[in-house]
Order: structure tokens, then sequence, then C-alpha cells
């Protein structure tokens, strides 16, 4: 008896393996988590975070997923021009790959990762007779209105908005990573017979796991075993609230007993620099952005750990480090708005607390709190724990978009 053939699905990205940051890392797990069901294929460009400056092959196969790598430039991402001459060379290569590697019936997921390939790839797909769904990590324009980039009301968020009404127009389904962001895709699809599915990245189970306090190497190299530590490890971009939780350092400099660790990159790490240089701090530890490899290491390296973003993110997006907290046993100090996904699943979990972002004063007090309880902290790690094996998976994950793209 012949066998079925497998539908042929596109996952349309702007960094794939050996990229290694969380988009790339996230949709290389999830294209090959679909492979043995489904016909894959990945569209995306060359390294440009973390392997910047690697050349990967143009096509390879790799565990069951055909690899097509467009060119673009590669330059440096924290520079605002070159990153936005980046992300039109990538958008206009992939819409150029698309129209010569999609074909009639295929299916392809976009992924918003950067923004402007949502646009072309799905033109591309319309052009070709491909249907196509969108996997929205972040919402536009209304990440650019909360960090400040554009004004509300203004013409580039109307001019985004018309865009936007023409994609959501003739996609087939668009999967949001939290609930709060499902509500903002709901009002996009308006008037559209579309439905909006909530798929959350999932815990790095397999690579990331408890680990005691007593162990972790990074502590002991740093002389912070003894201490009580507050964490934040992830990107220090514009969504981050960082200046909240450094004030919250200051007015608790009388702790001797509580360090901050700070690991990161981004444009503000400049701004957090600039501060730690004027008041030397002796509170704040900071180092940079650790390998991915390296996860347990370093998220076990606290006794509580920050998730963080600013006023106004709430439906916009949702930090997917907050996963891996949870699989290291952490419990959660969320700088976050009431409704959005990490408040709720900290309500859930009983597994944190949390704080409105620009509130420093709030912040200050909540951790005084914590520090006065912090023997029972292991109690609400495990909550966190638990919480990652059984709802955050990446098994779950995958066969959540298996039954949505089959």
């Amino acid at each position: 008896m012949r066998e079925e053939k497998k539908k042929r699905l596109w996952i349309a990205c702007e960094l794939y393996y050996p990229e290694d940051n969380t988009t790339g890392f996230y949709m290389t797990r999830l294209a090959e988590g679909l492979a043995p069901n489904l016909d894959v294929h990945a569209l995306c460009g060359q390294p440009n975070y973390h392997r910047r400056g690697q050349r990967a092959p143009k096509k390879e196969r790799r565990n069951g997923v055909s690899i097509f790598r467009v060119s673009s430039t590669t330059f440096d991402k924290n520079i605002a021009l070159l990153k936005i001459i980046n992300m039109i060379s990538l958008s206009l290569s992939m819409f150029l790959g698309g129209l010569r590697w999609f074909r009639k019936g295929d299916t392809v997921l976009i992924v918003s990762a950067p923004p402007t390939i949502l646009f072309t790839v799905g033109l591309a797909a319309l052009l070709k007779g491909c249907s196509y769904k969108l996997l929205i990590h972040d919402n536009y324009p209304e990440m650019l209105v909360a960090a400040g980039t554009i004004s509300k009301d203004s013409f580039w968020e109307n001019l985004y908005n018309f865009l936007n009404r023409w994609l959501y127009k003739y996609a087939s389904r668009v999967i949001v990573v939290g609930r709060d962001m499902a509500e903002t895709a709901d009002r996009k699809v308006k008037g559209f017979d579309i439905q909006v599915s909530v798929i959350p990245n999932w815990a790095e189970l397999e690579s990331v796991s408890p680990q005691e306090k007593s162990e972790n190497v990074l502590l002991a190299s740093l002389g912070l075993s003894e201490k009580f530590v507050l964490l934040y490890a992830g990107n220090m971009g514009y969504p981050q609230d960082i200046h909240s939780i450094y004030e919250a350092s200051q007015r608790l400099s009388d702790l001797d007993d509580v360090h901050f660790l700070l690991l990161g990159s981004g444009t503000k790490r400049r701004v957090l620099e600039a501060m730690i240089e004027r008041d030397e701090p002796s509170n704040i530890t900071l180092l940079p952005a650790q390998p991915r490899e390296n996860q347990k290491d370093f998220l076990n390296a606290c006794d509580i750990a920050f998730v963080s973003l600013i006023e106004k993110m709430k439906g916009v997006s949702v930090p997917s480090r907050t996963y891996n907290i949870m699989a290291a046993g952490k419990p959660i100090l969320a700088i976050t708005e009431s409704g959005s996904e990490i408040s709720q699943i900290i309500a859930e979990e009983n597994n944190g607390w949390t704080v409105r972002p620009g509130k420093a004063d709030e912040l200050e007090r909540v951790i005084r709190e914590i520090y006065s309880r912090r023997t029972s902290l292991s109690e609400i790690g495990e909550l966190s724990r638990r919480a990652a094996v059984g709802k955050y998976s990446e098994a779950l994950a995958v066969q959540r978009y298996l039954e949505i793209l089959q």
C-alpha cells in the first residue's frame, strides 16, 4: 500500500540553527519536533545574533528538516539604522525565496521576528497559492508604542494598523504565545472569520533543572554563595523595566545580605553600566549575556528571579525566559501589568509575586517582604518546577502546533 504523502510546511523566520538565541532555538526545536509528521522546510536568514559572523550552508537537511537560507545584510543589530537595513534586506530576500521555493498548496507558518517578514512572506505565499498562518511573538505596532519609538494615534501607527488589516485578513490562523496577546490579536481579526490560538513557549526541561545553591559554580566564583541573590537574566532592551530593578537595589543597600546579579545585553545595558559606574554600588554584579548551554548554572544562581516589562506591554509580548526560570524551580518576581500572561501564571501557580512597572518603591517593599520569609522559598520554587513539567513542556507545545498545522 502506498504511504500517504506528508503535508508540506514552511516555517519562515529570521533565525534558525545554528543561531541559538530565543527565536532560533524555539523555531529549530519546533521544526524538528514536527518533522516526523509533516514535510517541514525552514526559510530563514544567516546567523545574526549569538552566531553572527558564522556562515551556514545555503541549503542543508538536518534532523528531518530541509533548510533554505537566504542572503541579507548582517550588520550590528545594536545600531538602529543598521538594524533597519538588516530587516529590509532580509524581508526582500525572503520574499524572493518564497517566490522561488513555495509551491501551490503549501502551508507557511510566518514568525513575527522581524515583523516585516510577515508582510513580504505573506505576499509571496498568496502569489504562489499557499495558505499562511501567523505566529506572533511580539505584537506590532503595539511594541513600538510601548517602547516610545512611535506615538499612539500617529501616522506611523495608523499605517501599521492599515497594513495589519490586510495581513490578518488573508491569514488562515493566528497563533500567539500568551492569553493577553490573544486579546490583542482578537481586535486585529475583528470582522474576519479567523481563529486565534494560544500556544505558550516551553521550558527546556531536558537541560534546565533545579540545583542546590551551595553547588552553584557561578555563585561560588563570584563569592555570592552565602548571599540572598536576586537574578535578572535576559535581554536588556526597550521593553524591559531595568531602571526599577536598579533603583530598588539602591533602596535596599542597607541589607548587606541582599545582592543583585544582572546578566544580559541590549540597549539599556549601556545605561545600566553608566549608573553603576556613577554610583559604584556594592550590592550589584553585572555580567555579560551567558551562553544558552549555561542556563542551568546561571538560572540557579539565585534565590529569586526577575521577569521585567515596562508599561503598555500587556498583550504585546511574553518573556520566554519565564518558563526556564520555572524549570529551574525558582520563584518569580515579575514586574508586569495586571492581567498579563506572566501575572496570570503567577496567580494560577502561586509561584511568585507581581509588581507594577515603574514602581521601585513597591518593588523594594515586596523584596523586603520576600527576604523576611526567605526560609519558605523552596516550597514556592517547587510549585514553579511542577507547573513547568505539567503545563509547559516541549512535547505539549509541539502537539498543539501539530493539531493546528495538520
